[in-house]
């Protein structure tokens, strides 16, 4: 029988593995600082290379522990998206579609990695992000925002706005947002009118390829409890 207040956790695969990275690393570590102190002579390459690959997975694994456990939380009226120093919420009516975002190359189109969601009100959505998450954001993504600047801009010209993060925003509903909040505003314009979409998922925040999240977000705003519920279903036989 069917949950109706059912809600389901997903978790990132940035996030997995972290405690083993540590401990493999760690363990490594003291192994090979041992067996060179019982060992007489002078540190070999190989034994530098090992401690150099401890210690880098000990720092992988120190990042992946930083991460949330759960990226995602899907119930039957919200999407949660967890980051870091943070999270931000989507009302389900507030949900248009999710794809895949491609900018043009040549005769081709380039998919980013990431998956695009586009909203029907950008302003129902800037009142309850945090300044905090959105300056994160701002920062993480724009590697991605330039790959789609730069495919609009083969000659050079590129308009100032798509370049600077302006710091007043007034919203269609006539809200004025200024800072963080309003770089973030601006951003989202311009990626609906670059990509279609405002808002921008990264691969390493899913728990799945990029066009099976994407699926998994339209089905769960065209039916939520029948996802929720299938997946919860789906992770208890597994």
């Amino acid at each position: 029988m069917d949950n109706k207040n059912a809600i389901l956790k997903v978790r990132a695969q940035a996030s997995r593995h972290g405690i083993e990275f540590l401990l493999v690393g760690g363990i490594g570590l003291v192994f090979i600082m041992l067996f060179n102190l019982l060992r007489p002579g002078e540190i070999s390459i190989v034994e530098i290379f090992l401690v150099s690959s401890c210690l880098a997975a000990i720092f992988v694994g120190f990042l992946k522990t930083q991460e949330p456990y759960y990226s995602f939380t899907y119930t039957n009226q919200l999407l949660i998206y967890h980051h870091k120093v943070g999270h931000w919420q989507l009302k389900r009516e507030n949900f248009y579609h999710s794809g895949v975002p491609k900018v043009e190359q040549g005769l081709e189109y380039l998919e980013l990695n990431a998956v695009g969601i586009k909203l029907n009100n950008i302003d129902e959505f800037l009142t309850q992000i945090h300044p905090r998450i959105a300056g994160r954001l701002l920062i993480e993504q724009r590697h991605i925002f330039m790959q789609v600047v730069q495919k609009h801009c083969k000659n050079g010209n590129c308009p100032s706005e798509w370049l600077v993060e302006e710091t007043d925003y007034t919203a269609p509903s006539g809200q004025l947002y200024k800072g963080l909040i309003a770089m973030f505003a601006n951003r989202t314009q311009h990626l609906r009118q670059l990509t279609g979409y405002d808002l921008l998922l990264p691969a390493n925040a899913l728990d799945t390829d990029i066009w099976q999240f994407s699926a998994d977000l339209n089905r769960w705003k065209l039916n939520p409890s029948e996802f929720i519920n299938t997946r919860l279903q789906k992770d208890v036989s597994n």
